[in-house]
């Protein structure tokens, strides 16, 4: 019988313990192997061989919520080995997804920790973390009041600089988040986009106006998914009635990419299709009628696509009525 065999490590041991691992990063220490181990035991309440026990799942929970070990962990990713940084992500997003009957504690925790959700976006800003950070944030943005903290803060418009300036990966990556934040809890996104409508589309011209031919076809298809959104009426309505977006739109119908053009004919029909237009719309479209029902007569006339054609010829003869 061994009298000095060694007590399990309780959940609150392990997060503390991991939690003081990180904290020894500051003074240089190397301690890798140290941290792996207390994330790889923790995974191993939360992901079990089987059911993982509810009370060690609780105490885990509280303990991390109690040392703000989330906003550690995402701060202090890039200073982890690689296969540490994926359990990380492992291990945050099993937290968020943990469900009590209709409450979601780790969301409700977060909703008072907005830094957290800041900490995931700035990751965009080192690549060599920016896909396992991205990967958190994606996870926060599918619940509705954490997306808010982000959509109302300065930080959001942050995404214009991330997606530009970043490299392909990293760019798609934080392009597929703004899109999240954009569609996924629509109501909500309404009510900002009518308050903020100005700002908004101020900084999400330049996504369309971008030089990278991704951005601007992902921002032009992205704008067309908002338009055509049904919960975002009063948004399209106050788009389709400005002068310099229909002038934008005519351009990017002559683009060099046959994409591009594809795409920007899927806003400009919006404008043309509008019963009620403005009297400062209809004057470009009639001013400009003889050029435009010649340039959409040829206008991809190779697509092999019903809807598209059946769309043409409607605004066609709308242009003809004007």
């Amino acid at each position: 019988m061994n009298f000095f065999k060694t007590k399990p490590r309780t959940p609150p041991d392990l997060v503390r313990g991991l939690r003081d691992a990180i904290n020894r990063l500051e003074s240089g220490a190397p301690g890798g192997e140290t941290r792996r181990k207390y994330l790889q035991q923790i995974k191993g309440i939360l992901y079990g061989d089987g059911e993982p026990a509810p009370e060690l799942l609780a105490q885990l929970a509280q303990e991390t919520y109690t040392t703000d070990l989330l906003l550690l962990l995402v701060q202090s990713i890039s200073r982890f080995e690689f296969e540490a940084r994926k359990d990380v992500v492992q291990i945050f997003n099993n937290l968020l997804r943990r469900q009590i009957g209709s409450r979601w504690p780790t969301v409700e925790y977060l909703s008072g920790k907005p830094d957290v959700i800041f900490a995931a976006l700035a990751g965009y800003e080192n690549e060599e973390v920016a896909l396992n950070t991205g990967m958190i944030l994606k996870e926060m943005l599918r619940h509705e009041q954490l997306a808010k903290i982000l959509l109302h803060s300065e930080q959001f418009y942050k995404f214009p600089h991330y997606i530009e300036t970043t490299s392909f990966g990293i760019s798609c990556d934080a392009f597929a988040n703004l899109k999240e934040t954009l569609t996924r809890h629509k109501p909500m996104v309404a009510e900002y986009l009518d308050k903020n409508y100005d700002r908004f589309f101020s900084s999400f011209t330049t996504l369309i106006l971008s030089n990278n031919y991704v951005t601007k076809r992902q921002s032009l298809k992205l704008l067309g998914e908002i338009l055509l959104d049904r919960a975002n009426f009063n948004v399209m309505t106050r788009y389709i009635a400005n002068e310099a977006n229909l002038k934008m739109m005519m351009n990017l119908l002559r683009d060099k990419s046959k994409n591009i053009q594809f795409e920007a004919f899927h806003v400009f029909k919006v404008f043309v299709a509008n019963p009620k237009k403005p009297p400062q719309i209809e004057a470009i479209l009639r001013r400009n009628k003889d050029k435009l029902l010649n340039f959409l007569k040829t206008f991809h006339n190779d697509k092999e696509d019903e809807q598209f054609s059946d769309e043409k010829q409607f605004l066609i003869v709308q242009i003809q009525n004007l």
